[in-house]
């Protein structure tokens, strides 16, 4: 259930012989996100769990299951960069239900990220998959509410 922008880094790791090629091609992934303002690096928007500085904001529009899930994020390490880079294309512009039934661990290990990730990397991993589901279940609740 991966979005159209996640298959083309799927497709484009399939053509990528080795993990250095790979892991080159996940930092320029986030060379080419746009960088988070200053302001919104707050504790509110703070991922814990990740050895580097980690910032995630949602950007949801509408309203319950059907609200449209986007979000923002950076981090102050470049391959983590990259990483946020491949959760904005998997989890971008699908509804907070859609999202909530993605499954992330099947999805990002079509690209090889749990062989090759340190344990702190993969945890770090982890906690933004969290984060991205905890906001879309929130988004969910507020919804119904």
């Amino acid at each position: 259930m991966a979005s159209e922008a996640f298959e083309e880094i799927a497709e484009t790791f399939g053509f990528l012989d080795d993990w250095e090629d790979r892991y080159r091609h996940v930092i320029d992934l986030g060379k080419a996100m746009a960088p988070l303002e200053e302001n919104l690096r707050v504790p509110a928007t703070k991922v814990h769990g990740c050895a580097s500085q980690v910032w995630i904001v949602p950007e949801i529009e509408g309203e319950g299951e059907a609200a449209v899930f986007t979000f923002r994020g950076d981090s102050d390490a470049m391959i983590v960069r990259g990483l946020i880079a491949i959760l904005q294309a998997l989890y971008s512009g699908l509804t907070v239900g859609e999202v909530l039934a993605v499954d992330a661990p099947r999805e990002l290990a079509r690209l090889g990220l749990d062989e090759h990730l340190s344990s702190q990397r993969s945890n770090g991993l982890r906690a933004m998959v969290e984060r991205i589901r905890t906001l879309a279940q929130k988004a969910l609740e507020q919804g119904a509410a």
